[in-house]
């Protein structure tokens, strides 16, 4: 059995982020931790905010905090935003950490060590205005190669190509909008990805058959246009220090690495954070997860914007280590989730970010809709009417009201614990059937990492509860023969157990709430509800909860999202008209 190690891109410090980003990477890596978890598999999740740059510094000075106070703050109010997202983390870290600057110290001496990385002079953007070396990405202008106007200097966001500030067109900077710009010499460390080319490419087409399409494409464009050797230190105040026992000079200068040198990097150094964070009589070790680590599955969750360091630039980094570094195996690219067709934007007051979405609707509510609507095959759009479409007909009417419907009638009819009657006939054994059909879905589409497929399937175990109870209609029943009502009414019970288990790498927080309907006074029946997951043959029995079980009615699931819901959200984040 594989031990997997599960890491999702790391959420930039400056700033609460949009449902975009949660559904691009975090959110779907913790939907597949939890199921994997629940299947009994040894599963490490691992993410944390990454800190460096320039952004940071200029964040931290907009907000009157020294840079280390700043980003201390940030990552407090993002995690807990995820904590509020049920986001099952094994350890959210920083890259910020002692633990990642002598992890990223480490691979910076190897890879020199290696003939990797070499000091060269270089020319570079220096504002007159700001007095100051501007990095790449405070350097905007046109992209040469598709004429968007709002390029940076280290990669068009519209074309996904990777720039040099030089290749910008109509440059300025991103700090003071001054176009009084020059070009100065100065030194920096460069990555010899040029040389490594022949095995990044190697590592590829090992692994690239694997991806979906949308990561394996962006990986093999990089590399038919050839791997240039990059820039991996900058001009800046924070970030991690290069080492002065083998850059005396340039430490001296203060240099530091470039975020995209340290930050995959992060990962490592989050899951020495998390080893050195064991609590006292507990061994962890970090290492076995990353170092010659050849029963662990590692899977990447990303957006697609983030593929080419992922899948090309990390990986050269590994190698020319020449240390056997855990390499990915499998990155679960995704497209953009976009907000009417627009993009999310703060300063525009466009879209909604995760922390406004939490005080909106509990977790749940967003969690389902956004991996029901996940941006796997291509981009897809929010929509307030989608949104609404999605809570009222799957989560309010298709779980939410069958739960509430046969407890309710359940309890008016036959009181506080799981009725008896008849022995399962020919409409529980076909419903058996199709529960285990429908499971044995579900499973192979997480397993696969479909998502939308995975909700479909979710959703159709779901639906077959409602048709059963619409077919059987035990308000009915009960008027000839109570049993009969009886035998329904048990049978629905246990598919309420059933989805307490299973909907939980969706709906965690309901998950939860079902399984505190059934309060077993039998040891064996406790034991029984407390399974991790539903096997095939325990889906067919629909047994698990016996007659005599005590059980509570629950408070609405989910409430329905009326009309003047709707409106008063678009009134507050934009709506189509803004597009």
């Amino acid at each position: 059995m594989a031990r997997h190690l599960i890491t999702s891109a790391l959420p930039y410090i400056n700033g609460i982020k949009h449902l975009g980003n949660m559904v691009g990477s975090m959110l779907p890596a913790d939907v597949y931790a939890r199921y994997l978890r629940q299947r009994g598999q040894d599963v490490l999740y691992i993410c944390a905010t990454d800190e460096h740059g320039t952004p940071a510094e200029l964040a931290a000075k907009a907000a009157g905090l020294p840079v280390a106070a700043f980003c201390a703050e940030q990552h407090a109010a993002q995690k807990a935003v995820y904590d509020g997202f049920g986001l099952a983390f094994d350890y959210f870290g920083r890259t910020s950490s002692p633990q990642n600057i002598e992890v990223t110290q480490h691979f910076a001496r190897r890879l020199a060590e290696h003939g990797f990385i070499e000091e060269r002079s270089t020319r570079q953007v220096f504002s007159v205005a700001d007095d100051r070396f501007l990095p790449d990405r405070y350097i905007v202008g046109t992209c040469p190669f598709c004429g968007y106007e709002a390029a940076r200097g280290d990669q068009c966001e519209n074309c996904t190509r990777v720039l040099d500030p030089t290749d910008l067109l109509e440059a300025r900077s991103a700090v003071s909008g001054s176009t009084d710009l020059e070009v100065r010499e100065t030194k920096h460390l460069f990555l010899l990805q040029s040389r490594l080319e022949p095995e990044v490419e190697a590592f590829v087409e090992r692994h690239g058959n694997e991806w979906p399409t949308l990561a394996s494409s962006i990986a093999r464009k990089w590399l038919t246009e050839g791997l240039h050797d990059r820039s991996i230190t900058r001009d800046l105040e924070w970030g991690v220090p290069v080492p002065a026992d083998v850059w005396p000079e340039l430490a001296a200068e203060g240099k530091v690495f470039y975020v995209w040198f340290d930050a995959p990097i992060g990962y490592i150094g989050a899951t020495k954070e998390w080893a050195d964070a064991a609590p006292d009589g507990e061994e962890r070790d970090w290492r076995s997860w990353w170092y010659e680590a050849d029963d662990v599955r590692y899977t990447e969750f990303m957006a697609k914007d983030n593929v080419p360091f992922h899948t090309v630039m990390f990986p050269a980094t590994q190698l020319g280590t020449r240390e056997p570094w855990k390499q990915v195996d499998y990155v679960k690219a995704l497209n953009w989730l976009t907000y009417y067709g627009g993009k999310f934007s703060t300063s525009q007051n466009r879209g909604v970010f995760t922390d406004q979405a939490l005080e909106l609707l509990p977790a749940d509510y967003w969690r389902y809709f956004l991996m029901a609507s996940a941006p796997e095959s291509d981009d897809s759009a929010f929509s307030w009417e989608l949104f609404a479409s999605v809570v009222n007909k799957d989560l309010a009417d298709t779980l939410g009201n069958f739960v509430n419907r046969v407890l309710s009638f359940s309890r008016k009819r036959f009181g506080d614990a799981v009725p008896a009657g008849h022995a399962p006939g020919d409409a529980e054994r076909a419903l058996g059937e199709e529960i285990a059909g429908l499971l044995a879905e579900y499973e192979r589409q997480l397993e696969a990492l479909q998502f939308r497929k995975a909700a479909f399937a979710l959703r159709a175990l779901w639906s077959a509860g409602n048709v059963y109870l619409e077919s059987k209609a035990p308000w009915k029943e009960i008027k000839a023969d109570p049993d009969a009502a009886a035998l329904t009414l048990r049978t629905a019970i246990n598919l309420i157990h059933l989805y307490a288990v299973v909907s939980e790498p969706f709906v965690p927080f309901t998950s939860a709430t079902l399984r505190e309907v059934f309060a077993p006074e039998d040891p064996a029946v406790t034991e029984r509800l407390g399974e991790r997951w539903v096997s095939e043959a325990a889906a067919r029995a629909l047994d698990a909860v016996p007659a005599g079980t005590p059980f509570t009615v629950p408070g609405v699931l989910f409430a329905k999202l009326t009309d003047e819901d709707l409106d008063a959200y678009r009134e507050r984040f934009g709506g189509a008209e803004e597009a």
